[in-house]
C-alpha cells in the first residue's frame, strides 16, 4: 500500500510541539502496523526553521517544491504569537491550493490563524485554544468555534485546540485510518490518553468574569462576586438595581451575552474552582462557600461545564500536599 503523506505546514516561530508530537504518534503507529503506513514530513517557506523554543528545524520541501507530493493530510502548525501575526499572502494562497485538493486538512493551535485567513474554516466548526476563541471569533465572526473541544471534526477538517491536542488529534486520525487497537495501543504506549476526560475549558485561567455594562449592573455583578452565597434569584436582583425582572434580564443579555442566572452560575463556578484549587475543604463544604448550597448541585454545574466532576477537578489542579 503507498503511504500516506502527512504535511506539515510550519512557519519562522512554530511550536515544536505542534510537529513533534503528531509525527511521533504516526511514528509509533507505523511501528505497530508493521509497515511505513505514514509518512511525515514538513513544508515551510524557507528551508531552516527557527522554533519557539530556539531549536531549529529543516523542512522537507519549500513550499514550491511540493508540486509531485501527494498530500493525504496537511496540518498547519501554530506558534505562540500566532494571534498576533497577520500571515504572509502567499503562505495562505498555498494553504487555500494544497489543503482544497487533500483527503484531510487542518490545524493544530495557533495554525488555526492562517487556516482561517484562507477562507476555508468559514461555516465549519472548529476547536481552538480557549484564549484564542474571542480573538477568532471577531476576525473571522462565519466560523464556528466549540470553545470547549479538544479536537473537532467537520468533513475533510480536523481541528486541535492547543498545543497537546495535537496529540489527540493524530491519534483521532490513526483510528480513522487503522482502527481502535492500533489507536489504543500508540496511547498505551506513548503513555496518552485515548479519550482525554472532560475538555478545555477545565484548564482555562478564565475563572471570573469581569464586571461589564452600565455601573448599576457592575455594582449588582460585583456584589454577586464578593457574596456568591445570598440569595441572587432573578426577581432579588431586579429589586437591588431597581428594574423590573424583564428589563435586568434584556440588560444581562445585552451586556454580558449572559442571562442573570447564566451570570451567577459562571461566578460560583469561578469561586469552587479557586477553593478547589487552592484548599482542602470537603466537597460539602466548597458547595456552600460557593454558593452552589449542595454537592449534588456543584457536581452538576460541574459535569456541564467543564466535564468533569470536582474531585477530578481538584486531583488535576489542586495543590500538591
Amino acid at each position: 500500500m503507498t503511504e500516506l503523506v502527512i504535511v506539515f505546514a510550519v512557519n519562522d516561530g512554530v511550536q515544536l510541539m505542534d510537529i513533534a508530537g503528531p509525527a511521533d504518534v504516526f511514528a509509533e503507529a507505523n511501528t505497530l502496523h508493521g509497515s511505513q503506513f505514514y509518512k511525515s514530513v514538513i513544508v515551510a517557506p524557507q528551508k531552516i526553521i527557527r522554533s519557539s523554543c530556539g531549536l531549529t528545524v529543516q523542512a522537507d520541501y519549500l513550499l514550491n517544491e511540493v508540486g509531485g507530493v501527494t498530500i493525504d493530510t496537511l496540518l498547519v502548525a501554530g506558534a505562540p504569537d500566532a494571534a498576533r501575526q497577520e500571515p504572509d499572502p502567499r503562505y495562505t494562497a498555498w494553504l487555500f491550493h494544497h489543503a482544497g485538493q487533500a483527503r484531510r486538512f487542518g490545524s493544530i493551535c495557533g495554525g488555526v490563524f492562517a487556516l482561517a485567513a484562507t477562507g476555508l474554516l468559514d461555516m465549519q466548526k472548529i476547536a481552538a485554544h480557549w484564549a484564542d476563541v474571542e480573538q477568532i471569533r471577531q476576525r473571522f465572526p462565519t466560523v464556528d468555534v466549540n470553545a470547549d473541544a479538544i479536537v473537532e471534526e467537520d468533513g475533510p477538517l480536523r481541528t486541535a485546540a492547543g498545543v497537546s491536542s495535537g496529540l489527540d488529534l493524530a491519534l483521532a486520525l490513526v483510528r480513522e485510518d487503522l482502527g481502535e487497537g492500533i489507536a489504543r495501543d500508540v496511547a498505551r504506549q506513548l503513555v496518552l490518553f485515548y479519550k482525554r476526560p472532560g475538555g478545555q475549558l477545565q484548564y482555562s485561567r478564565q475563572k471570573t468574569l469581569s464586571p461589564a455594562g452600565r455601573s448599576a449592573l457592575q455594582s449588582l455583578q460585583r456584589r454577586i462576586m464578593q457574596q456568591p452565597t445570598a440569595d441572587y434569584g432573578v426577581e432579588v436582583m431586579a429589586a437591588m438595581v431597581q428594574l423590573e425582572r424583564r428589563q435586568l434580564t434584556r440588560l444581562f443579555t445585552q451586556e454580558t451575552g449572559l442571562s442573570p442566572a447564566q451570570w451567577v452560575e459562571q461566578t460560583r463556578l469561578a469561586v469552587a474552582r479557586t477553593l478547589l484549587e487552592e484548599g482542602r475543604s470537603p466537597p460539602k463544604v466548597v458547595a456552600a462557600d460557593a454558593g452552589f448550597g449542595s454537592v449534588r448541585t456543584l457536581r452538576r454545574v460541574f459535569q456541564r461545564h467543564l466535564g468533569i466532576t470536582p474531585a477530578e477537578y481538584r486531583k488535576r489542579f489542586g495543590k500538591l500536599v
